[in-house]
Parts: structure tokens; sequence; C-alpha cells
């Protein structure tokens, strides 16, 4: 799994530090940060009459690539868990073309309910807001329970300060798409991608 990870980044590396590059290169500060991104901006900005078909291609090539490594990487944890449930049921090693179902599974389940809810991009900041405690807050306040500092030291004041951001910066992000959603509003659209 290391050495799958290990690939993915650097496929992610090959694709972005090029693009990036000759994106900054080209238009500079005129990329807009909305969603889509260089892709996007890149179609905006030449028009589909004045790019070659062999730079589109370019382009699209990277960018599937990118979200390819990037799927392998961050359903890692998915797969380790099915993974876990099999071995830990059947009391035996999962077959590699256990994996590979598995894999497929999952990224078809994927595909599916992105195709089916084409507006989760808009609600992705509000997830994100929620989840946020689990990697800023929660390990802090777990650091102090399990390895109990002698209260008021300052690894104990370092920990509790640093969870109490990642809570507040929880609840300024869950504000702000709020405030975001109720200003634009959410066009709720299924499978109309």
């Amino acid at each position: 799994m290391w050495r799958g990870v290990t690939i993915s980044y650097a496929l992610k590396a090959m694709c972005f530090l090029p693009l990036a590059i000759a994106g900054f290169w080209a238009y500079g500060n005129k990329i807009p940060s909305s969603y889509g991104g260089l892709l996007t901006s890149f179609s905006q900005f030449n028009g589909r009459k004045n790019t070659s078909k062999a730079v589109l291609g370019l382009l699209c090539i990277l960018v599937v690539i990118n979200c390819l490594s990037t799927f392998q990487i961050y359903s890692m944890v998915v797969f380790d868990n099915l993974e876990f449930k099999y071995t830990s049921k059947k009391n035996k090693p999962c077959a590699r073309w256990l994996r590979i179902a598995f894999r497929i599974f999952f990224g078809g389940l994927a595909f599916f309910i992105s195709v089916a809810f084409p507006f989760l991009p808009s609600l992705a900041p509000l997830i994100g807001g929620m989840t946020l405690p689990l990697a800023y807050a929660y390990p802090c306040f777990m650091w102090i329970t399990m390895k109990k500092p002698e209260p008021k030291s300052t690894m104990w004041f370092v920990n509790i300060g640093l969870g109490f951001l990642g809570l507040s910066l929880s609840v300024v992000l869950v504000i702000a798409s709020v405030w975001n959603l109720a200003d634009k509003g959410l066009h709720a659209n299924f499978f109309r991608p």
C-alpha cells in the first residue's frame, strides 16, 4: 500500500507542477478560484476554436490522472476498512481478486453518488466544517486524556489551546458556509450533472 501511495503522489506531482507552472506563466492571477480552476479557465480564455486538440487533450489527461491518483490516496481508508472487516469475519487474508472487487465496488458507488448528487461541491464547506474537529480538535483532547499531562503545564496549555482553536475554526467555517448557502442558495438537481 505504501508503494501505491508513493506512486500516486508522484503522479500527482508530475501532473500538478507542469500544470501550475504553465498555467501561471500563461494566465498569471487571472484564473478564478471558482469550481473548475484552470480547466474551466483554459476554455474561457482561449475558446474552443483557438486551442489545439493536442493541448486540450493533454490538459484533460493530466486532470484525469490527477483525479484517479487522488481517489486512490483518499479512499485508502475505505479499502483498509473493507479488507479489515473481511479478514476479521473470515479469519483469512483477503484474496487479490476480492481486493480488486472492493475497489471496483467503492469506485462505482462514488461515481453513482457524484452523478446522483452533482450539487455536493456546494455542500462541501458545510460538511467539512462539521468534520473539521476530527482532524484539528479531537486529537488534542484525546492526547490530554491518554497521556494525562500535569494540569496547567506547557503541553497541557498547548493542546487545550490547539483543541479550542480547531473547534473555533470549525464553528467559523460552518457559519460561513451556512451564510454562503443562504446567500447563493442551493440548487439541488438530482441526476443532472
